[in-house]
């Protein structure tokens, strides 16, 4: 199989495979050893339930700074599928991006690979192309059995466990820890990024000998009035700045990147002038994005409930003077009722706006749902950029409008907007 632009390959990944979600490491893990690929010199694993995005941006950032050529792989993407590797800070050229997808097919044979497994192996094969210094990693779905854990981690960091993909990942915050553990590895630092942990996380790290630091307990963070300071696992980097990205997760993200860092020590060596220019300029969309047009826009891709509280708790420390209308689009398999229950209170009117893909649900039900447990004043539109017009028609100058939900309506609105980059 052949062609001659990006956009014919992701057609056709899209629908060669037999499912969409098909997790295992058989199959990549067969054409990653046909293919011989050097593997980078560090390998950074991110996964979580949620914030793992985000750890992933501030490490990206910083070891650029530090003068490291640095390989960025993340999922899904917002506007353009090139968002998903980064090479040297920069979105993978299509040039580069063809000649990967012409390796993998000329190795894979009779293999059949599923959309994601195509884009994680054209992410190490652009990597080894470019000889990048080290790769960071986000984990798509789960861990154990998530295309990217093909590489061993030198570190490996599971940011939080939450309820979501419950499908494939298990049906209790224990079941689905299992399964994020699964990137920690034998005689190697593994980082936990959050106060609370599963006990099942704690387990599979001792079974397998990682060396395990939590968040509250080995490393912390104390915010200032005007920054923070990390307290790290043998170390301490004081009056750092605040980071770039808002949110009230954001600094114990930072943090867990810099837990992350220091157990890479030595083989990553990351100055405080690195770490505090990393943390200023770090861009990340869609993660409690305010833009300033003419209303206040807050974008957002939480899609599960314990990230709708971090939103909510967001909005609760961003006072309005008028109301909050919510544009929301969230996909048939997520829990719908748990993402607004905890977002309730913080909005006043909802306008939920049809998804394209064959895991979107009508908008017209959705917001009867919605109607129903909120008792708000609720509207459906047949897109996003509708959601976004009625929504700006409905606000006024002290209002804010928040469009959340999926990557799926965060990149639409992004567009919308005017803020694709």
């Amino acid at each position: 199989m052949r062609f001659d632009s990006v956009a014919g390959w992701l057609d056709w990944q899209q629908v060669a495979h037999p499912t969409v979600v098909d997790l295992g490491l058989e199959r990549a893990g067969a054409v990653y050893r046909r293919m011989g690929l050097a593997r980078p010199a560090t390998v950074l694993t991110i996964g979580g339930t949620n914030g793992k995005g985000s750890v992933a941006a501030y490490l990206d950032a910083m070891l650029a700074d530090a003068g490291y050529d640095s390989g960025l792989f993340t999922s899904p993407h917002l506007i353009r599928y090139q968002e998903r590797i980064h090479v040297g800070g920069r979105e993978i050229a299509d040039e580069l991006l063809l000649a990967a997808f012409d390796r993998i097919d000329a190795a894979r044979g009779e293999i059949s690979l599923s959309f994601f497994e195509w884009n994680a192996l054209a992410a190490f094969v652009a990597f080894a192309h470019e000889r990048v210094d080290v790769a960071v990693l986000e984990v798509g779905m789960g861990g154990r059995l998530d295309a990217v854990n093909l590489l061993d981690a030198d570190v490996a960091a599971v940011v939080s466990v939450g309820l979501d993909h419950r499908e494939w990942l298990g049906g209790t915050v224990e079941q689905i820890g299992i399964e994020k553990a699964g990137i920690f590895r034998p005689d190697r630092p593994a980082i936990f990024g959050s106060r609370n942990m599963p006990q099942s996380v704690g387990r599979a790290a001792s079974d397998c000998h990682a060396r395990l630091k939590r968040l509250g307990v080995d490393f912390d963070f104390v915010e200032r009035p005007d920054g923070w300071d990390y307290l790290g696992l043998g170390s301490r980097r004081g009056e750092l700045p605040l980071p770039a990205l808002s949110g009230n997760m954001q600094i114990g993200n930072a943090a867990t990147a810099l837990a992350v860092l220091e157990a890479a020590e030595p083989a990553l060596l990351v100055p405080d002038e690195a770490v505090r220019s990393g943390l200023t300029r770090v861009r990340l969309a869609g993660r409690f994005q305010v833009v300033s047009l003419d209303r206040e826009w807050i974008l957002d891709v939480a899609h599960n409930p314990d990230a709708a509280r971090a939103l909510a708790a967001s909005l609760a420390a961003r006072p309005v003077r008028g109301r909050t209308i919510a544009v929301c689009g969230i996909l048939a398999d997520k829990d719908v009722d748990g993402i607004v229950a905890a977002l309730q209170g913080q909005v006043q009117e909802w306008i939920v706006v049809q998804l394209e893909g064959p895991r979107s649900q009508p908008a017209a039900g959705q917001a009867a749902r919605i109607a129903l447990q909120t008792g708000a004043a609720v509207s459906a539109a047949q897109s996003v950029a509708a959601g976004c017009e009625r929504a700006h028609a409905a606000s006024r100058e002290r209002d804010r409008i928040l469009v959340f939900g999926s990557f799926h309506t965060v990149g639409p609105a992004l567009a919308h907007l005017g803020l694709a980059t």
